[in-house]
């Protein structure tokens, strides 16, 4: 499936914050230099959804706060049942 997010990057935590429309709001502590910020989102939402790294994909907005994600294996019925608190 492909999620559409919103990153703000250089933030005091390391979250994600909830849905903004049909986007996910995620804040990573990392700075958007050298790819550091694009690392820090898919370390989050693999942990966070119990998936393996290689899972989690950016297909589009490496370089902007607004990026598509590819998550491999999960559909969007499983992704809002593994993210309960979020948005909620």
């Amino acid at each position: 499936m492909k999620l559409a997010v919103k990153v703000v990057p250089g933030s005091s935590r390391d979250d994600i914050a909830g849905w903004l429309g049909g986007e996910l709001k995620i804040r990573v502590r990392q700075a958007p230099e050298a790819g550091k910020a694009n690392d820090a989102v898919r370390r989050l939402l693999a942990k966070a959804l119990q998936l393996p790294l290689s899972d989690i994909r950016i297909v589009s907005g490496s370089a902007s706060p607004r990026k598509t994600i590819e998550i491999s294996g999960l559909d969007e019925k499983e992704l809002r049942s593994r993210l309960p608190s979020v948005g909620r």
